[in-house]
């Protein structure tokens, strides 16, 4: 009978050591993101309809660009907005029923989703209109 390879390595200090200093330079870059420092400016609260985040619910509450650049992000927050999820996303499908991109970005290329009820409306009612 053959003898299998032991797999199990054990814990390994040094790796373990790595890997805590990498999480604690995550969580210090993510802290002096745009997010982190909306989150120390404005109150929790959705600045669209109002309702006030705390704990493990401060997660729905989402950094909204008002100018829809994610690349302007001035020290003052004066380009951000507190949104909950719902809200911002309502915010951008309103920046869309517009006409200004396609919500993602201005690099990125619109995919069509498919059937448009409103596709073709003005060549229904010219033909609507011809008939009467």
């Amino acid at each position: 009978m053959k003898k299998r390879a032991n797999t199990n390595r054990g814990f390994d200090p040094k790796k373990h050591q790595a890997a805590m200093e990498e999480i604690r330079r995550e969580r210090i870059q993510r802290e002096s993101g745009y997010r982190a420092r909306a989150l120390k400016l404005f109150p929790h609260i959705c600045a669209s309809c109002g309702r006030e985040f705390e704990g493990q619910r401060l997660k729905e509450l989402t950094v909204h660009h008002k100018d829809h650049d994610h690349t302007n992000n001035p020290p003052d927050g004066s380009n951000w907005e507190l949104l909950c999820l719902y809200c911002h996303d309502h915010e951008h499908e309103k920046y869309l029923m517009k006409g200004h991109g396609d919500g993602r970005g201005a690099n990125t290329s619109a995919v069509s989703a498919g059937f448009n009820v409103f596709d073709n409306l003005d060549t229904l009612l010219d033909v609507r209109e011809a008939g009467d």
